[in-house]
């Protein structure tokens, strides 16, 4: 098996350099690095995680807390997309990934407790509970934490743009002269209070009353309860002439509560959704919604847990706002 040595000979390089590369490292030139990783590969390196790990007293393992609160598993694309990329960018700076949860082998553990048990480096808690005490005793832990979509004191935090998304989703509604607006929200969350409070400045903002009967709550991810809260909509006297969807894939019910009462989208009304995920581009009219960008919330989430590793004395709490854009579609009508 080939020896950091042996690399160092083969590119005439120093040892130190060839550790650099390896480990992604700054100070050598691109040129360099690609020649030590192209050896590497060449002469058959695998670095011992081992020795590695009793070096810089490091397991090389981040850990993931992943509560599937819709039961979707990683049929929800947000999340599959999402952590897709966290993993990509881990494995790219030499960490692997395992999961965290509180039932292992039947042994009812906390959180915390199974983090320290699999000696992670650091915890991602990207789907979760954050209310749970559980939860919260890890979130606050000694252990580096990086959080998605929601803030702990003290703590890194990577957030998807839900406030100012919901705000350009009226404007561009308002725009195309909608003045009824409905929004069947998700489950009451950080993120559901987030977009509320994004949806109800812009209809502020533009002069809009938006009626107590306009505003509904489903299940995120759930196309049953989404279809019963569009039915109670489209039962109303005073109907709107645009409803906002919780995501995507709830659409679906509401779709088919539009369909059932005989309207069509969007001649008769309009809709949009959240999310931006791949159904809602292929589908006839494809779906006006709002696209997050799960590559960069992945990516800045591993990115930012490795340097709160690696770099404990230096790495800020940070909360990063990763934007998103809207993807107009069909399914929104000019009005007057």
């Amino acid at each position: 098996m080939a020896s950091l040595k042996d690399i160092a000979l083969h590119c005439d390089v120093s040892v130190a350099t060839v550790s650099k590369a390896l480990n992604g490292q700054a100070g050598i030139g691109d040129s360099t690095r690609k020649k030590v990783l192209a050896a590497a590969s060449e002469l058959g390196y695998t670095a011992n995680s081992a020795a590695r790990a009793l070096k810089t007293n490091r397991t090389y393992n981040l850990g993931i807390v992943f509560v599937d609160l819709q039961n979707s598993g990683f049929m929800h694309e947000y999340f599959a997309s999402m952590l897709n990329s966290f993993r990509i960018e881990s494995e790219r700076c030499g960490y692997d990934l395992c999961f965290i949860n509180s039932n292992v082998a039947h042994m009812n553990r906390s959180y915390l407790q199974h983090a320290l048990y699999r000696g992670v480096d650091g915890v991602a808690i990207i789907c979760a509970d954050y209310l749970d005490p559980l939860v919260q005793e890890l979130a606050l832990s000694e252990l580096p934490v990086v959080t998605l979509d929601h803030v702990f004191n003290n703590r890194t935090a990577v957030l998807s743009d839900n406030a100012n998304g919901m705000m350009s989703l009226v404007r561009y509604v308002y725009g195309k002269g909608h003045r009824k607006i409905a929004y069947i929200h998700g489950n009451r969350t950080a993120v559901t209070e987030n977009r509320l409070a994004g949806f109800f400045k812009a209809c502020e903002e533009l002069g809009l009353s938006i009626p107590d009967e306009y505003i509904r709550e489903c299940e995120y991810h759930e196309p049953g309860s989404c279809y019963r809260e569009t039915k109670k909509i489209l039962s109303l006297r005073n109907r709107p002439e645009c409803i906002f969807f919780s995501d995507d894939y709830a659409y679906i019910g509401g779709l088919n509560a539009i369909t059932e009462a005989g309207l069509r989208i969007p001649e008769d009304i309009s809709v949009v959704g959240y999310d931006g995920i791949h159904m809602a581009k292929v589908m006839n009219p494809r779906l006006t919604t709002w696209e997050q960008n799960t590559a960069d919330l992945g990516k800045i989430a591993a990115r930012k847990l490795i340097e709160r590793i690696e770099h404990p004395r230096t790495a800020l709490a940070e909360h990063i706002v990763v934007e998103g854009r809207l993807l107009e579609g069909g399914t929104v009508r000019q009005l007057g």
